[in-house]
């Protein structure tokens, strides 16, 4: 997939298999922040601009912004609101502000959902 950068193969040595963590999991978690219902918490593991083909700005422009908006990855997400008409745009809280995107934009946006706790 290419939000995640993976290997391409088994590690070569001891200390390159402890340097990469199994990421199988992870990528099955996964999900764009533009497909999340209301109400989903999660954190950023990656931006993937090819995912965001209609949103109107040049890639490296989008991806850009994104980062200057606060979504780099580890960040906590929580989509907070949606739009009346069409679900467009979104509210999002990331760190401490609360940003509203299309969700086209949202879209280069991958994310993966909190663990459910007991």
């Amino acid at each position: 997939m290419p939000f995640l950068p993976l290997a391409a193969g088994p590690p070569k040595c001891y200390y390159e298999a402890l340097a990469m963590p199994d990421t199988s999991a992870l990528i099955l978690a996964t999900l764009a922040l533009g497909e999340a219902p209301v109400g989903f918490r999660g954190r950023i593991v990656a931006l993937d601009m090819s995912r965001a083909h209609a949103a109107g700005l040049p890639k490296p422009e989008l991806e850009r912004r994104l980062l200057e908006l606060g979504f780099v990855e580890g960040a906590d997400v929580e989509l907070l609101h949606q739009g009346l008409f069409g679900g467009d745009p979104i509210a999002i809280r990331v760190a401490d502000a609360t940003i509203a995107l299309r969700r086209r934009e949202a879209m280069a946006i991958m994310v993966a959902g909190e663990e459910a706790s007991p």
